[in-house]
């Protein structure tokens, strides 16, 4: 308990002489964290599915921000800040938790687009039945939700008890669940990669969520580097690998939205030009119902002659309702 208590004197005093610099920082980047999953939250809930997200997208994200979560709470840093609470002022608390709340809001975010994904899964075939991507069902995005769920019950146990039992192995507890929170971070983007270039489109996917994010995550990393120095590697490393992930992907996205959006412009295009070509102009002397009989074109002033039935003759008394193979016609042909 002697260099936690050491450990608790530093970090006091530390937080008793804030970066004012650094702490707008994290605050612009909690705020920032935030505003960034919006987007993504709004498309969902505005195009009515979650159709072109990746259920393992979904699975990775949350187990990985799950672990962390209980990675910066269990960290030997933060319990020190927490502790130092007691001491210092409520500013000076509250500016040396910023770490903990980024991370936090974080979190609940992405289980924000979890639930999102749950409640807006399309329950039928949104894709054309003729793609090459896989349709996953109902069942596996409850399997998903469900995982998620054990998961995280799993790590509240394993931290709970390992902070009343054995506090002294917290630390290595915390560096596991940095680990396990890169490496799930690490393949987290590699489903939604792969689903996204199956479907040619981003689908429900927000690309304003991941323009935001993109940078921001290394400027995340960066600040939780300057609070948590190179001790805190498991946790700052995780937004390095997601921030160089997501950029893939962002990439990938903006590139199919270029070229959805052309194909859109030139389809408007050519549709306008096929609504003024000739051959779609219907000449003004023609009878107003829009019949259109081929080779008959009525004089200006001329009168059309009409059999019983009102039908225009086109020749040797014949309507446009007499059949091609009509004995009639043969027989007036073979007159002389």
């Amino acid at each position: 308990m002697e260099p936690f208590s050491d450990l608790i004197s530093d970090r006091c005093s530390k937080l008793q002489a804030p970066s004012y610099l650094n702490l707008a920082l994290s605050i612009f980047i909690l705020l920032g964290i935030l505003i960034s999953y919006l987007p993504q939250h709004y498309r969902i809930i505005a195009r009515g599915t979650s159709e072109g997200i990746s259920p393992y997208f979904i699975l990775l994200g949350t187990t990985s921000g799950t672990c962390g979560f209980a990675n910066i709470l269990v960290l030997p840093a933060s319990r020190a800040d927490v502790a130092c609470c007691k001491t210092v002022s409520t500013f000076e608390c509250a500016a040396g938790l910023l770490g903990i709340a980024q991370v936090g809001v974080q979190w609940t975010c992405f289980t924000v687009i979890l639930l999102l994904f749950l409640v807006f899964f399309p329950r039928g075939p949104d894709l054309p039945q003729n793609t090459g991507a896989k349709q996953h069902t109902w069942r596996t995005a409850v399997t998903v939700a469900i995982i998620c769920l054990v998961h995280g019950v799993l790590v509240i146990w394993v931290s709970v008890a390992l902070m009343i039992t054995r506090p002294t192995y917290l630390g290595t507890w915390a560096n596991v669940l940095g680990i396990m929170a890169t490496v799930l971070a690490a393949i987290q983007y590699l489903p939604q990669i792969w689903t996204t270039w199956s479907l040619g489109h981003v689908g429900s996917l927000s690309i304003p969520m991941m323009l935001i994010q993109t940078p921001g995550s290394f400027v995340w990393a960066g600040s939780l580097a300057a609070r948590l120095g190179v001790e805190g590697w498991s946790t700052w490393g995780v937004y390095l690998v997601t921030g160089c992930l997501q950029g893939c992907l962002l990439a990938m996205g903006i590139v199919f939205e270029v070229k959805a959006r052309r194909t859109r412009e030139a389809g408007s295009d050519s549709v306008s030009d096929e609504s003024f070509s000739p051959q779609y102009i219907t000449d003004p002397r023609q009878p107003s119902n829009g019949t259109c009989v081929v080779g008959y074109l009525p004089s200006e002033g001329a009168t059309a002659e009409t059999d019983d039935e009102g039908g225009p003759v086109v020749e040797d008394g014949l309507s446009e309702n007499t059949p091609l193979l009509n004995g009639s016609r043969q027989k007036s042909k073979a007159t002389p």
